[in-house]
């Protein structure tokens, strides 16, 4: 059987989908996957072991200028990858409902119009489900991977799930003393924890801090993070091998929103994530290590105000606890 999965970004959104890998191995073992996505992300799931084949797309204009040639250019390129059995589609926007169109297979699957992000996207598949756009989004996932088909996936298997994002080349860290990670960046300025309050956590607690960067903006913060804190270094991940790495060797991830700190999740590590402007309920999955704390804020997961800068009142001090809870349970 010949699988095709259509996720075309963004890194956390990726990361929470490849859950369903395993899932789809553990029902039909001989089963080939094609996870198609865009270029930029390609790095991300190298090495993932339940992936077959990873398909770079410029995805990025695909609606702009020279509509038509690129859209022939397209089309060519992913018909030469032969007919799938079945296409499942995780995304739900226009753009990855255009690109599974264009991918032969007998069957494809997707989100309903009630469902769906962009409802137009759902006139692309040959058969949608509805499951509510508003649902937790791992959930969501691994549901319409088992209407697709025809499998159970239960909350109990998303909690004891494999971690696929590891290789190799990692080893156990053999640090004696706790190391947690603190991701600074998110894709937007009103998910970022203020530094002030990270330097707070770092000062109360006897661990050594690794501040990762991977821009400018990042590296800016970092650098003053560790002048605030001398148990705080800064360190540059290059790559998503290097992310992986130091997540690996962490014994705690704390961040924002955003993709380093769901690919802790996804790796099997604890984590703290700290949500403000984003809905807690919807773009986390709970676990024993894998906790959650958000700001007051009422928050619509179909219309987030990116203006909401309540993530800044969480007082790090209810974050400490979550870290005692944490290393209490080891």
């Amino acid at each position: 059987m010949r699988i095709a999965i259509v996720r075309l970004s963004a890194i956390g959104d990726i990361i929470q989908s490849a859950v369903v890998l395993q899932f789809i191995k553990r029902e039909f073992p001989q089963a080939r996957i094609d996870w198609f996505v865009d270029e930029n992300y390609v790095d991300l799931l190298n090495n993932v072991k339940p992936i077959d084949n990873v398909i770079g797309l410029k995805t990025k204009d695909i609606f702009g200028i020279r509509l038509i040639s690129k859209l022939v250019k397209l089309y060519k390129f992913l018909d030469s990858f032969g007919e799938y059995d079945l296409l499942i589609d995780l995304q739900g926007l226009i753009k990855s409902s255009v690109v599974a169109r264009f991918i032969s297979s007998k069957h494809r699957f997707g989100f309903d119009r009630n469902s769906c992000r962009e409802s137009f996207a759902s006139y692309f598949y040959s058969k949608t489900f509805a499951i509510s756009y508003d649902k937790n989004v791992v959930e969501r996932y691994c549901d319409l991977v088992s209407k697709s088909l025809n499998i159970k996936i239960s909350r109990k298997d998303i909690s004891n799930k494999d971690s696929i994002f590891l290789t190799t080349r990692f080893k156990e860290s053999v640090n004696s003393k706790n190391f947690i990670v603190f991701i600074l960046g998110a894709s937007f300025e009103s998910k970022i924890y203020p530094i002030e309050k990270y330097s707070h956590i770092a000062n109360e607690i006897d661990a050594q801090f690794v501040a990762v960067w991977n821009s400018e903006e990042e590296q800016r913060m970092a650098l003053k993070l560790s002048q605030m804190s001398k148990n705080i270094i800064s360190f540059e991940t290059k790559n998503f091998d290097e992310l992986k790495e130091v997540i690996f060797q962490s014994n705690l991830v704390i961040g924002g929103d955003t993709g380093p700190t769901h690919l802790a999740w996804a790796m099997n590590k604890a984590s703290i994530t700290i949500f403000g402007p984003t809905p807690m309920y919807r773009n986390y999955f709970h676990t024993k290590t894998n906790l959650g704390i958000s700001s007051s804020s009422k928050v619509d997961s179909y219309k987030i105000d990116k203006n909401d800068y309540s993530i800044s009142d969480i007082n790090p001090r209810k974050l400490i606890k979550l870290i005692n809870k944490i290393f209490e349970q080891r």
